[in-house]
């Protein structure tokens, strides 16, 4: 690999590394936000993303530039591809921490008036985030694999949604009054199983990168 293309290449990957813990920052305020009914936390999740997608514009930049400057091919290439995908996937985790926290700052507004319905998003966040830093793990060390345990760990993440979807349900047909609350609820479950989603979707880039092959809508 020619001497400016390393570099080039060296700084792309540490840009990429800095997006994806800044993400994986984001979501987690987001989500102990909802938990705890922190609007000063949710507003901080908000003004953050801004810097997310900066950051995400600054990358597309860098991408673009090596493949006009240095016409990249083999490894290298697919390196730069998988970064750009990659990139559009992390600014969209963004937003969907920015959703979350939204939704928190209604939440918030409801108090905690009801005891006997609160949902528990510790067992799917934490799968999330787990998904997350594995994906990030998986991308410095081009660990594929981690990232087909990534891959298989989706399926979790939808059980779970899927769970607290139909618990969430229950509890507008019993507590009508205070359907916006609990469809906020609902809401913070969805964003975190599309999370879920953009982290597998990393993952199989990942592998692309190493091997070449796309994965995508195969059936596992």
């Amino acid at each position: 690999m020619p001497v400016h293309l390393s570099k080039e290449i060296g700084k792309l990957k540490k840009s990429i590394l800095a997006l994806c813990t800044t993400v994986e920052e984001n979501v987690r305020k987001a989500v102990t936000a909802v938990v705890t009914k922190d609007v000063k936390l949710a507003v901080e999740v908000e003004k953050k993303d801004i810097e997310i997608d900066q950051m995400e514009i600054d990358i597309e930049e860098e991408c673009l530039k090596i493949l006009a400057l240095h016409q990249p091919v083999a490894i290298d290439l697919r390196y730069v591809i998988a970064c750009m995908k990659m990139n559009n996937d992390l600014e969209r985790i963004g937003d969907l921490a920015e959703n979350i926290a939204r939704n928190a700052k209604v939440i918030a507004e409801f108090g905690d008036d009801d005891e006997q319905r609160k949902p528990d998003f510790s067992v799917m966040m934490d799968k999330t985030r787990s998904m997350l830093k594995k994906t990030l793990d998986a991308l410095i060390e081009v660990d594929t694999d981690l990232a087909s345990e990534v891959i298989k760990e989706d399926d979790v993440i939808d059980d779970l949604n899927r769970s607290m979807h139909v618990m969430i349900m229950q509890w507008i047909k019993e507590n009508p009054a205070k359907a916006e609350y609990y469809i906020r609820l609902l809401n913070v479950s969805k964003h975190l199983e599309r999370i879920a989603d953009y982290a597998t979707n990393i993952a199989e880039d990942v592998l692309y990168m190493s091997s070449g092959r796309i994965v995508r809508h195969q059936i596992k």
